[in-house]
């Protein structure tokens, strides 16, 4: 199919408006398109061809675009920042933890979002990336604490990141994960109590914990 022919494609198999958008068709997309098709669709304004756009830039050196997408208003186009940096991470995973470390220190609670969400994927947390994964859930945890806009929309969504991220890293490696984790339960913050609920209810937690 044409590179022209794109746009219209993707956008009518885009299964949106709906519930759950085409991710096979966008990760197809995002694998195939060449640097120049990814920025057009970037340009584009529409939701669903931005996020393939945005998800494909992990095949390239591309940092600074993909930070300035982590804050972007559209839930599906900061998961495709998370995507592109997995999709780094299949390549090049050392590459991905140093663009993870920096933007969890990043003040921005949305590119901490995308730090978290971008390594505590299972199938990177190998070669030490899970050790990485947690310390990065513990410094980004610790700095949800001591925020004083705990309330604003984009602290929220990172609190919501940290209610699943902190399972992920856990699961990936228990012996370091689960005293952590114990720490954490401990911790009379609300917020930080959220987090420990959110990640009980996920299985591949509570089965490491029942078991301890």
């Amino acid at each position: 199919m044409p590179v022209a022919q794109w746009p219209a494609f993707l956008t009518s198999h885009s299964n949106l408006p709906g519930p759950r958008s085409n991710l096979e068709l966008l990760h197809a997309a995002a694998e195939e398109a060449d640097f120049q098709t990814l920025q057009n669709l970037m340009a584009s304004g529409d939701e669903y061809l931005v996020c393939c756009g945005v998800a494909g830039l992990g095949r390239f050196d591309a940092e600074p675009q993909l930070r300035a997408q982590t804050a972007d208003d559209r839930w599906r186009v900061r998961e495709g920042v998370a995507m592109a940096l997995q999709r780094l991470g299949d390549d090049n995973l050392p590459a991905m933890v140093i663009i993870c470390r920096t933007w969890a220190d990043d003040p921005h609670p949305l590119v901490q979002r995308a730090a978290i969400a971008g390594i505590c994927e299972p199938r990177l947390l190998r070669d030490g990336a899970a050790r990485t994964a947690l310390e990065l859930c513990q410094r980004i945890t610790d700095s949800l604490v001591a925020r004083t806009d705990r309330k604003h929309p984009d602290v929220r969504t990172l609190r919501k990141a940290l209610g699943y991220c902190w399972s992920v890293a856990v699961a990936a490696d228990p012996q370091t994960g689960l005293p952590m984790f114990r720490v954490l339960e401990s911790n009379p913050d609300p917020d930080v109590r959220w987090i420990v609920r959110e990640n009980l209810k996920k299985k591949r937690l509570a089965s490491l914990t029942t078991s301890a």
